[in-house]
């Protein structure tokens, strides 16, 4: 089965938001607040990913001073070391 791309920081947020405001009803069953709880653990270390992504662009834009051109940034170390 093909992963589906992962939505924007402000998507992944937002679904986040509603998936808690469903648990905190209380109305799941343990089987489907397993599940809603999964995915939200992988939801949060998505965004906390992409966090980290932007303060390393923003730390290679602040240590470049006056020159305002973006040093290519290669996530894939990141992505290795979260694991």
């Amino acid at each position: 089965m093909a992963k589906k791309p992962a939505a924007g920081f402000d998507a992944q947020l937002k679904e986040l938001e509603q998936l808690v405001t469903r648990m905190e009803q209380g109305d799941l069953d343990l089987d489907e607040a397993l599940k809603q709880f999964e995915h939200g653990v992988a939801l949060v270390r998505q965004c906390e990913q992409q966090l980290q992504v932007a303060e390393q662009k923003v730390q290679l834009l602040s240590r470049q001073g006056e020159q305002e051109t973006l040093v290519e940034f290669d996530a894939k170390p990141l992505a290795d070391s979260a694991s």
